[in-house]
């Protein structure tokens, strides 16, 4: 076990994205940030760094703990992060907020067809 990996593979150890591919991209479009800086996907992570990750509407904020390159179960992919108290705490509250209110949009893929639209409507008015 060495003390720094890639960052994309070390999201993909951790779960955040199902491929190495998808945690390349995310990297690459700044949806990933190191110690509040974009970088490259090829950058080394090592404990202690703090990691803002947006991924769809989820948000976490976490330090990194362990360092593995390979994907284990999820229980040990837990271990290998701490998210921090303020980014636990949003994520309650957009959990909460979507129980009673969800976007009409959310759930849309691309363009909308003409039945989605007709719901996009119906939920303005």
């Amino acid at each position: 076990m060495s003390n720094t990996t890639r960052l994309d593979k070390w999201l993909w150890a951790a779960r955040f994205f199902k491929t190495r591919s998808l945690a390349t991209n995310a990297v690459d479009l700044g949806r990933v940030l190191q110690n509040e800086q974009r970088i490259k996907p090829a950058h080394d992570v090592k404990p202690g760094d703090i990691l803002e990750i947006h991924h769809g509407e989820q948000r976490w904020e976490v330090k990194v703990i362990r360092i593995l390159d390979v994907r284990g179960s999820a229980t040990v992919a837990q271990t290998m992060y701490e998210e921090t108290s303020a980014s636990l705490e949003r994520r309650q509250k957009a959990a909460e907020d979507r129980k009673y209110f969800r976007e009409p949009t959310a759930q849309l893929q691309g363009r909308p067809t003409k039945r989605d639209r007709r719901q996009i409507d119906a939920a303005r008015e």
